[in-house]
């Protein structure tokens, strides 16, 4: 097992030399803080990945959850973690004082999930579930729920959730079919089934909070109508005493990957004695739930750049010690063999791992940082709307991208790869689900397209151009550069060329051919703006080397020159296919008819 999943210095080198995040302690919300506090606690998130989470994350896959008499049977290590984190203050580390928080910025907060979901992914799902749940509390909930739950969720004894998807309804929220019936004191009587909630049920914890989908009787129909519910599994009586909530998981599935974490089927009111509080008005529970759907969607993508990166760094260590053939020049059969990251196809390989995972690390750390910008900033719609055109990419690329990077890591390895003797089969069985997790990619490509980039007048795509386009000004500078600086100009207006032609089609009226090849769009995207993520590392880069280094830093900057170089060598020039399918008239995804898929 390798003993190294991510690299400090490469944090260090997007948060400080690329981002200049430090510059977010000017503000007076973030004043408390500095590099030196920035840096401790990373160190300190490093140091219980690598002690803590890490030495289990084998063993949780092998040896997952069991649902046993109703309840689902977890890890030890799920219970201590808990524990250790609500007691070091890492589930509400970016909360505000008011809630106990340390008020750290959201870059900060996810580069702490990247730390964590490195380590070990299953394990830090429980913080994270709860951490997004608590904080839809914060937003949302009334003081009264505020008191009673919080403390509780922050301090790791209560597990938080988000139960939205239902058997017949999957993704189509405007469809569920749980229903509320409000009783006049002071809580709704809720009935239904709930499927695929992650961490839904645990013997790790003293009590699970949902916060649940469903609509009030007599509400509208459709999305209009539906309304967030905390529903707890144990409810809290007249005397203060706690009892069960007629809130039953009756089953666990199993899966693929992402072993350590239980995804849990639950009933609801099946003795007609659910309690369920509601939280804020009725009929706006999907947009105060889309709270917390985007912090998951950003958090889904952290993850799968996280594994991603374990996973080459895995690949990179079995690599450089695994000795096998010889230099091509080389004539002599007895002479001694070399390290296989020696032979060009295994550099390929590693530089296109490095490649995907870094690029992707670098738009999640810009993206957090917009984030924070809006909301402590002097321009905070601006920064609002970027960063809201860009979640579907940063959900999405590193999902995709991501599995086959995993899969380039178990061809490093050779068939040792594919054995569970080293850890990279379990990262792309653990890689798998990112796809799916809060909005497939077809549901992210339609927000890209569909809303995102014609929303507020096309003000959030124009925006995003402009700043890729002020990287572009910034490389051109640097001779070295300036030919890459051209090349993603060619690919930016390759990207609004074809924009501009499936708005076209929407003007015409024509929805379902504007949005049938939205995915294919999502995928151009996110090669354009990761090539603009590697043009403002090796613009760093470029300026660090010219300013004088010590080698083991001329080292750093040298390999993410030739990273930056691979990108837009292998992986920009991938556009040009995309190009050609998505200004291609044919509609043959609209015209295809169901039945010419049967024998």
């Amino acid at each position: 097992m390798a003993d190294k999943f991510l690299s400090k210095r490469n944090l260090k080198f997007l948060l400080y030399e690329v981002f200049s995040v430090d510059e977010l302690n000017k503000y007076e919300y973030f004043q408390d803080h500095s590099r030196d506090t920035f840096d401790m606690i990373i160190d300190t998130a490093i140091k219980i990945g690598t002690d803590m989470m890490y030495p289990v994350f084998q063993e949780m896959d092998t040896n997952p959850p069991q649902y046993i008499d109703g309840i689902v049977k977890t890890h030890p290590i799920v219970k201590t973690t808990m524990r250790e984190f609500g007691k070091g203050g890492w589930i509400n580390a970016n909360q505000s004082y008011e809630y106990g928080g340390q008020q750290i910025p959201t870059v900060i907060q996810n580069v702490l999930q990247f730390i964590f979901c490195a380590a070990n992914y299953s394990l830090n799902a429980y913080p994270g579930l709860t951490r997004g749940a608590a904080n839809l509390i914060v937003h949302f909930g009334s003081r009264e729920q505020k008191d009673q739950y919080l403390e509780k969720m922050f301090s790791g004894y209560w597990q938080g959730t988000m139960a939205l998807t239902e058997p017949d309804a999957g993704s189509s929220l405007a469809d569920i079919r749980t229903s509320a019936e409000d009783t006049g004191l002071g809580y709704y009587k809720i009935k239904g089934t709930k499927i695929f909630i992650s961490a839904g049920d645990t013997d790790a914890v003293d009590n699970t909070i949902h916060m649940m989908l469903a609509r009030i009787k007599g509400a509208p129909a459709g999305v209009k109508g539906i309304s967030l519910f905390i529903v707890p599994k144990y409810r809290s009586n007249k005397n203060g005493e706690f009892e069960f909530n007629d809130l039953t998981c009756t089953g666990m599935e199993h899966k693929l990957g992402y072993k350590g974490s239980p995804i849990c089927q639950l009933a609801m009111g099946e003795n007609g004695d659910c309690h369920g509080y509601l939280v804020g008005d009725p009929n706006k529970g999907l947009s105060y739930m889309f709270h917390m759907m985007n912090e998951k969607r950003v958090a889904v993508g952290i993850g799968a750049t996280a594994k991603a990166t374990a996973a080459y760094y895995a690949a990179l260590e079995y690599a450089q010690q695994r000795l096998q053939g010889r230099k091509i020049t080389e004539n002599d059969p007895l002479s001694a063999q070399i390290p296989i990251t020696e032979h060009a196809d295994v550099k390929r390989m590693l530089l296109f791992q490095r490649a995907i995972c870094e690029g992707a690390l670098s738009l999640a750390v810009q993206a957090a940082k917009y984030l924070d910008l809006a909301t402590v900033g002097e321009e905070s719609e601006k920064y609002d709307l970027i960063s809201d055109l860009l979640i579907p990419i940063v959900k999405t690329y590193p999902s995709e991208m991501g599995i086959l990077s995993a899969s380039a890591a178990i061809q490093c390895l050779g068939g040792y790869g594919f054995c569970r003797d080293f850890p990279v089969e379990q990262y792309y069985r653990d890689i798998r689900i990112d796809t799916l997790h809060e909005g497939t990619t077809g549901i992210q490509a339609k927000d890209l397209l569909g809303r995102k980039v014609t929303m507020k007048g096309g003000k959030a795509y124009q925006l995003v151009i402009e700043e890729v386009s002020k990287t572009i000004g910034q490389a051109q500078a640097i001779p070295d550069l300036k030919a890459y600086a051209e090349k993603l100009t060619e690919a930016l207006d390759a990207f609004k060329e074809v924009t501009g032609f499936l708005l076209e089609i929407k003007q015409r009226g024509d929805l379902e051919k504007f949005e049938a090849d939205a995915a294919i769009y999502l995928e151009m995207a996110g090669v354009v703006v990761v090539a603009w993520q590697w043009l403002l590392q090796a613009t760093t880069a470029a300026r660090a080397l010219a300013s004088g280094v010590n080698e083991s830093d001329s080292n750093f900057y040298h390999g993410k020159l030739y990273t930056f170089q691979y990108y837009y060598k292998y992986e920009l020039p991938k556009i040009e296919g995309l190009v050609a399918v998505l200004k291609n008239s044919d509609a043959i995804t609209v015209e295809m008819k169901t039945e010419l898929f049967l024998d």
